[in-house]
């Protein structure tokens, strides 16, 4: 066995904190190679702000426990309860002990200067803690399971895995924002870029899949879903991402702005009709206001009052439907729907077309990914249309049988001498596992 490896303790549970969910994937690390983590169940909690929470268990390699879908659970009521709840579950149900655990990675959205994973400590605790204004949707729930862990799983090693991390190889010029640099480099303000640990996933299934090194490997990557982005990945590098200082620019999100105009604040403050700078009329809005504003009530749920993109894709084809069929015009309400799909397309094509511009067109692969990337065939089939100038271009066919398949990476683009188009399920969870399980310092007993 490798050094260091107790297979008592060879169980690694990979914690994923969202805004009001919780997934928990438990791995088995491999005797015979480290690598080969093992998936043993998932659980998965929904709806922790809004009771009853739902909870979700189901079983993989893992052959003992009793499975359940959404199974209302009205003691959940944050998200250490939550973890509580799942640990319980996993006890009773799995017949597995706490004491089984060797390790809970936690995926924590902003990292700051962390670069790699860290066991969690009374100090790497803080130093996150104190990071939470930055990431406002996650870090806190995953502060949170940390806290409990360190409660309820005496023996365990917890480790902090970092979304940030994988940028850390962007360029300073493409990083850093043009404001004086002796407050920036003080405070820290530079782009720093997220959904790391999806693009660390991405990039090593994409170029096993294409059969590269990762390090000859040039992707253009997608993660989209509620929050959303785009990653130019350089010789398995990231060069630039379309988020920055925090999750809330680049694209739009579920409940995200995305980019926007700095003044847009001032002004969305402002009482007068017209843009004035007396003091008299601006509304007393804090910093903190704002930020609730542009991170939790707006981005497409704000232009038609869902979060769920898959909604608002069969809302627009229903009016497209009625119209086609001569139906009276449609009207301000039913056009959002088409309103806030082509603003969300508008904003990838940009990032899209400005990374194939500055990798000087030597890209590998369009990569989708996310739960909208990997679900919806409209929003693929519609960025690949308008994309065709660049070489890219979709097998109509491929693309709406993507659901029929299991594999993680799934060719959906005509095959010509232009780029690949491909659909990659994305595993944080896994990523995390795997990364855990081959690093020697966390085994070390």
């Amino acid at each position: 066995m490798p050094e260091g490896h107790d297979s008592k303790h060879a169980l690694i549970l990979a914690v994923n904190a969202g805004s009001s969910s919780l997934k928990v994937s438990l791995y088995k690390r491999g005797t015979a190679s480290p690598k080969d983590v093992e998936l043993l169940l998932n659980s998965t909690i929904t709806g922790i702000s809004q009771s009853p929470a739902k909870f979700s268990f189901k079983l993989a390699a893992h052959g003992t426990g009793r499975e359940v879908k959404n199974d209302p659970a009205e003691d959940i009521k944050d998200h250490a309860s939550a973890f509580q709840h799942f640990l319980e579950y996993l006890k009773h149900e799995g017949n597995i002990e706490r004491d089984e655990i060797g390790h809970v990675c936690h995926r924590v959205v902003h990292g700051g200067d962390y670069f790699e994973p860290v066991v969690i400590t009374s100090e790497t605790y803080h130093y996150i803690e104190r990071l939470s204004d930055l990431a406002p949707l996650h870090n806190g729930g995953a502060l949170s399971v940390m806290q409990a862990c360190i409660d309820q799983l005496k023996n365990t090693k917890s480790i902090a895995y970092f979304d940030t991390s994988f940028h850390r190889t962007i360029p300073k010029h493409i990083a850093m924002y043009a404001i004086p640099q002796d407050v920036a480099e003080k405070r820290g303000l530079k782009k720093y870029g997220f959904h790391g640990l999806s693009y660390s996933f991405i990039l090593s299934s994409v170029s096993s899949f294409l059969g590269k090194d990762p390090s000859e490997t040039n992707l253009i990557a997608m993660h989209l879903g509620s929050g959303a982005s785009v990653c130019a990945i350089q010789h398995g590098r990231s060069l630039d991402t379309s988020m920055g200082l925090t999750p809330v620019s680049g694209l739009p999100g579920a409940t995200r702005s995305g980019a926007i105009d700095p003044s847009l604040v001032f002004h969305y403050t402002n009482r007068a009709g017209r843009i004035s700078h007396d003091r008299a009329q601006a509304v007393d809005v804090h910093v903190t206001e704002a930020e609730e504003i542009l991170n939790k009530h707006s981005g497409w749920a704000a232009i038609t009052g869902t979060t769920d993109f898959g909604e608002i894709v069969k809302e627009m084809k229903a009016v497209e439907a009625r119209r086609a069929k001569g139906e009276s015009e449609v009207g301000e309400e039913e056009g959002k729907w088409a309103v806030a799909f082509d603003l969300f397309l508008d904003r990838i094509l940009d990032f899209v077309g400005a990374y194939y511009v500055k990798m000087g067109g030597k890209v590998d692969a369009l990569v989708f990914a996310g739960g909208i990337g990997e679900k919806s065939v409209e929003l693929r089939e519609a960025v690949t249309e308008r994309v065709e100038c660049l070489g890219f271009a979709i097998d109509p066919k491929t693309n709406k049988d993507v659901e029929g398949t299991e594999d993680v990476v799934v060719e959906i683009g005509k095959h010509n001498d232009g780029g690949r188009v491909l659909v990659c399920r994305t595993d944080e969870q896994y990523e995390m596992a795997r990364e855990c399980a081959i690093e020697p310092k966390f085994w070390k007993k």
